[in-house]
């Protein structure tokens, strides 16, 4: 097989990227190693930036988002009784968010790449790269007890963290910072009407909380939990009874609760892989980067990605610009990095760390630090801007 754009991995990032070349006419077939049943069974992210929401639009794929998706003006913070709201619209010059679920985004590009009958190779094993600094760079991968050979110009590497993209990079080529969270979210969706049409984090001291949701009658909710829970360890009644009490005492008393439709626990943990580049191979999203959730990040970033390699894979192929590929790691790298630092950022001042060391710090000695931190920035509009202008998402950056 030959194809322009060979992308491994199915999820949102492979799908739009593969939605958006097709409208150039830019061939492209895509290798998922496990079920597209699986992928949508994945409950993630649900806070779209203006610029994810605008290459939705370009993609073609938007009637769903536009109609159900929820325009969010702002957000809050609660730190004990106080709440502050971060009016995003006002603080940023009119910018927002979309709130509309990745299981939603995915099932529209699943469903519009379907209908175009582009190639998608679900249940695809064995998947490996090859020649990836030649001019003819190829894939092999079974599927059915059947081998396949798809010889491409490119390849994205859009399969997550645990993909073969990344790991086909020679490990002295690359550097890899991580940072390891001492906790992790555990998470509840239901088919229960949100508590608040705004999402509400919550700092405590019995730990981070979430009120977050997916449209007017799906809620999602988070706790900050230790590592060494474990989802059987919360019924939900114990996960309902707990979110009570950290949510703002008012709030609480508006909860609907109800049954759990998922449940979930996920580590948190903040990595970069440099270079996102190595000869014709791409690296985008989570294959590159991992993002705590704290700033809503982790699919912006993979879109911001996409949006970067997009240009210039229009470019190679409407001017015959190949050199404008070695542009990719560099631009996509600053705005990761930016994305990392706010959401570790958040992540700092939100979290309950303990008596766990951090940043070099006594345990007592950075919850300190975090909380003045963070009255800082609450009590000034200045302040409040800075996370507003981070929340709703960078400009993202132009080629030269």
């Amino acid at each position: 097989m030959k194809t322009k754009i060979a992308i491994i991995g199915g999820g949102p990032s492979g799908l739009l990227l593969g939605q958006l070349l097709s409208k150039q006419g830019i061939s492209n077939v895509i290798v998922e190693r496990v079920a597209g049943d699986y992928v949508l069974g994945r409950i993630r992210a649900g806070i779209l930036e203006q610029g994810f929401v605008d290459l939705v639009r370009e993609a073609g794929v938007a009637t769903n988002m536009d109609a159900a998706g929820g325009v969010h003006d702002g957000f809050e913070i609660s730190v004990g009784d106080r709440r502050v709201r971060i009016d995003l619209k006002a603080l940023t010059g009119g910018k927002t968010v979309m709130c509309y679920g990745q299981l939603e985004i995915t099932k529209d590009l699943m469903d519009a790449r379907s209908a175009s009958g582009l190639e998608t190779y679900y249940e695809s094993s064995q998947v490996s790269l090859h020649d990836l600094k030649a001019d003819s760079p190829f894939v092999l991968f079974e599927q059915g007890g059947e081998q396949f050979r798809l010889e491409c110009d490119y390849i994205a590497g859009c399969d997550g963290f645990h993909g073969v993209s990344r790991k086909t990079i020679p490990l002295e080529l690359r550097t890899e910072h991580e940072r390891v969270y001492p906790f992790g979210w555990l998470g509840l969706l239901s088919d229960t009407p949100p508590v608040s049409h705004e999402l509400i984090y919550c700092k405590t001291e019995r730990g981070f909380a979430l009120a977050s949701m997916r449209s007017e009658t799906r809620s999602r909710y988070y706790l900050q939990v230790p590592l060494t829970d474990t989802v059987e360890d919360w019924s939900d009644e114990a996960f309902w009874d707990e979110l009570k009490k950290r949510l703002p005492e008012d709030i609480a008393l508006n909860l609907v609760t109800g049954p759990s439709i998922e449940k979930s626990i996920a580590p948190l943990r903040s990595f970069i892989c440099e270079p996102m580049q190595y000869g014709n191979l791409f690296l985008v999203g989570d294959a590159a980067h991992i993002v705590p959730p704290t700033g809503a990040k982790g699919l912006n970033l993979a879109a911001s990605d996409v949006s970067t390699l997009y240009k210039i894979l229009t470019r190679v192929y409407k001017q015959g610009d190949k050199a404008c590929i070695h542009q990719y790691s560099e631009i996509a790298l600053r705005r990761v990095w930016n994305g990392e630092r706010f959401s570790w950022w958040m992540s700092n001042m939100l979290h309950n760390f303990g008596e766990t060391n951090a940043g070099g710090l006594d345990g007592d000695t950075f919850m300190r630090f975090m909380e003045s931190e963070l009255n800082y920035y609450l009590s000034s509009e200045y302040g409040r801007g800075i996370i507003a202008e981070q929340y709703v998402g960078l400009p993202y950056e132009k080629l030269t």
